[in-house]
């Protein structure tokens, strides 16, 4: 909606950060659900895989702690996105006088964000744990036909899925910083 300067009007413009807003809290709730369920689903299988299996060694344990936490403010970004940022959503949007401030609306921004940044930061020193681990395995397996024959020594698979759910820690944590980069970036237009 354009008004007689050619410019677009101020409620166009509310409208158009009220439906980001929105879209942004679900499109951010919902791709870190999925990965979280995928990554706790993955932790989940291999620990139930592991307290099974007599010959595996559990030294990615630390990694494993750190990813947890990962996901656990996973948990919060997305309670963060689905009651707070499409809350503000539908305020800005609404027929209703009760709109946020801009600063409050920024000040919610940051705060998931920080929480994002923070969550990031867990998941990678959980990744680098557990990376660090598995190089020691491998490291440990012997070279030029002098194996060590201890099985709790070898790379499992098991391992490897520990570190994918790690990296969809992350990839859920990006997407929880990207969302909150992309509102922040629309709030300043």
């Amino acid at each position: 909606m354009l008004d007689k300067s050619g410019t677009a009007s101020p409620t166009s413009n509310l409208q158009q950060i009220a439906t980001t807003f929105r879209l942004t809290g679900w499109i951010s709730f919902w791709s870190q659900l999925v990965l979280t369920i995928v990554s706790g689903s993955i932790l989940l299988f291999a620990s139930v895989s592991r307290g099974s299996a007599a010959n595996v060694n559990t030294n990615t344990s630390i990694g494993v702690g750190l990813t947890i936490l990962g996901i656990a403010v996973l948990g919060f970004n997305m309670y963060w996105s689905l009651f707070r940022y499409i809350p503000i959503g539908r305020q800005l949007g609404g027929k209703s006088t009760v709109r946020p401030k801009k600063s409050e609306a920024i000040q919610t921004i940051r705060l998931g964000l920080l929480a994002s940044l923070a969550g990031m930061l867990v998941a990678l020193l959980g990744a680098e744990a557990i990376v660090g681990l598995l190089f020691a395995k491998a490291a440990s397996q012997g070279v030029a036909g002098f194996v060590n024959v201890d099985p709790a020594k070898f790379i499992q698979p098991l391992d490897i899925l520990v570190v994918q759910a790690s990296i969809n820690v992350i990839l859920a944590q990006f997407i929880g910083i990207t969302a909150s980069l992309w509102l922040l970036n629309r709030m300043s237009r």
